[in-house]
């Protein structure tokens, strides 16, 4: 079975996240280097930045596994989209209401993606 269109939209919008990752981690790493980071050890944002690094280089992964129509980025994506659902709940919570909104807008709408009934098909088909 081909790859459906909701699968490869899926896959350019976890990519993105991966980026996303990316740039924070990048950011964390700068903001420490330059002395801004206010905690004693100075070892918290670097190892922010190094887990940043190493989960957005994995979504990054998962999402252009998605792309290129490759089924196991489908694991990697449901999870770390299931995972955003609490992080956008704290950040609702955190009087964060817009931010929160569209982390959550964002999670659903790839849950949706990857989880429409052409999705279903694609990741049930048999290969070869």
């Amino acid at each position: 079975m081909t790859q459906p269109p909701a699968v490869r939209y899926a896959g350019f919008i976890v990519v993105a996240e991966g980026i996303v990752a990316l740039v924070t981690a990048v950011v964390l790493a700068v903001l420490a280097s330059g002395g801004t980071d206010k905690h004693a050890d100075g070892f918290n944002a670097y190892g922010t930045a190094a887990w940043f690094t190493i989960m957005g280089l994995g979504v990054l992964a998962g999402g252009w596994a998605l792309v290129t129509d490759r089924r196991w980025g489908r694991g990697i994506a449901v999870f770390v989209n299931l995972l955003l659902l609490p992080v956008a709940w704290y950040v609702f919570s955190s009087h964060q209401v817009v931010y929160g909104v569209l982390v959550a807008a964002v999670a659903v709408t790839v849950l949706g993606l990857l989880f429409s009934p052409t999705a279903l098909q694609w990741a049930a088909a048999p290969r070869g």
